[in-house]
């Protein structure tokens, strides 16, 4: 839940920060000479770039928590009983065997979304964020195409 109240946070701050650049954009713009309706024009690119980000990492969280929710209801969501540091990371080795085991049983079965699922919380726990968010596209499209 503090994930999502993050998130939120995050994105209505995000949402606050491209509303004031967007209007110094038209401000800009509103000056009307050659330099400031340039700058302008620029400035409004910004905005249009953070929605679609916005837009495009909204989008994935939601499917993501909607495979987690089938998968939880399915009995098939991995256990959080890794080892841990006493600062409370996961333990490197302890994350390492999980990706093993994970890994091996998504090359056995590769258009499962639910292995890939758990393999993207398994490159998570070993730390390695973008080979995590790939392992979740591709649970997310095997899943549609299902």
């Amino acid at each position: 839940m503090s994930a999502k109240i993050t998130y939120i946070v995050t994105a209505a701050a995000l949402v606050v920060y491209l509303v004031l650049v967007g209007s110094r954009g038209v401000m800009l713009i509103q000056q009307g000479t050659l330099l400031t309706v340039t700058f302008g024009a620029a400035v409004l690119v910004l905005p249009g770039v953070g929605v679609w980000f916005l837009w495009k990492n909204t989008q994935f969280v939601t499917k993501a928590n909607r495979l987690a929710a089938e998968l939880d209801a399915e009995g098939g969501l991995p256990v959080d009983d890794l080892a841990r540091t006493p600062s409370g990371r996961i333990d490197r080795d302890a994350a390492d065997e999980v990706f093993a085991r994970r890994r091996a049983e998504t090359e056995d079965s590769p258009n499962d979304w639910r292995c890939w699922f758990r393999l993207a919380i398994a490159y998570r726990d070993a730390r390695d964020t973008p080979r995590a968010r790939k392992a979740m596209q591709r649970a997310i499209t095997l899943h549609d195409r299902s």
